[in-house]
């Protein structure tokens, strides 16, 4: 069973092999904030309803960021919108993640010269395991293999919304691929259509931003 919380293996998928992202770092920071908010509704510690998420238990997840978003939710106690936090956890996820993956060795750093001249850095996947038991799942579940629990449907429905499709290497049409993505986001818990939904919104609202 793949032990890495959920933001982490989206994380896994949205890069390639030589550590670029797939996607628009505003799209996947979203992205991985909503990953973040699925695991701590599924695992108990908050609860979502009507657009709004209040903490309901303190105990530590033992992730700097999901740990981060609870403490916040406890100095609220009437809970804080889902779009807010959403927006604030997203705010310098990305870098997080990279470094709780590099500090568990699940990346490496590998710096060069480009032409002998032009130096680089590039964080890496230590193992390619690691990013095949990332996509597993929403693999299976497309396919047909297993039934996908409410953690699975939840990385499907943020890889319909990143369109990050075409990382799960099946031999689907996109639109196909992803409409089915997309279904089994809405058949699961009620959580995991409402989270996936206000992500799939603030990255739509990000990406017209980005041509005013």
């Amino acid at each position: 069973m793949n032990s890495l919380p959920l933001h982490q293996d989206l994380y896994l998928i949205a890069h390639d092999q030589s550590g670029r992202p797939r996607v628009h770092p505003s799209s996947m920071s979203l992205g991985l904030a909503g990953a973040v908010l699925l695991d701590l509704a599924l695992g108990g510690r908050i609860e979502v309803a009507k657009g709004q998420a209040a903490a309901t238990r303190r105990a530590p997840t033992g992730d700097a960021i999901a740990d981060d978003l609870v403490s916040l939710l406890l100095r609220h106690h009437a809970g804080r919108e889902l779009r807010y936090l959403l927006k604030k956890t997203a705010d310098g996820i990305h870098d997080r993640t990279r470094e709780a993956l590099l500090t568990s060795g699940v990346l490496v750093q590998v710096s060069g010269r480009r032409l002998g001249v032009l130096p680089y850095t590039r964080y890496e996947p230590a193992d390619i395991a690691s990013v095949v038991r990332a996509s597993a799942g929403a693999r299976s579940a497309v396919e047909g293999w297993k039934r996908p629990d409410a953690r699975c449907a939840g990385l499907c429905g943020l890889v319909a919304v990143l369109r990050l499709e075409q990382e799960l290497y099946l031999d689907q049409p996109s639109a196909r691929l992803v409409g089915r993505l997309r279904e089994i986001a809405r058949e699961s818990s009620p959580v995991v259509g409402e989270v996936v939904a206000v992500v799939d919104a603030l990255v739509g609202e990000a990406a017209v931003a980005v041509y005013r």
